[in-house]
């Protein structure tokens, strides 16, 4: 749980901003929307294989652009 302690005199806006930043380091927003809702054991694994087929698309894109370069 991220947690900040707010310093004396310190404006609300940056304290705010510090917890922000926290929450976004500790990829807590990353956690609550993954467990947002339920998935299938199936449907977890065709996503998986699709995220890993999105990034060996992307891999062999730049590996390409890489070498036509030369």
């Amino acid at each position: 749980m991220a947690e900040i302690h707010v310093i004396t005199d310190e404006p609300l806006e940056v304290a705010l901003r510090r917890f922000k930043r926290k929450v976004q380091q500790e990829d807590i927003i990353k956690d609550v929307k993954r467990h947002s809702y339920y998935l299938k054991p199936g449907e977890k694994r065709r996503l998986k294989q699709a995220l890993a087929r999105k990034r060996r698309r992307k891999r062999s894109r730049s590996r390409a652009r890489s070498r036509s370069r030369r």
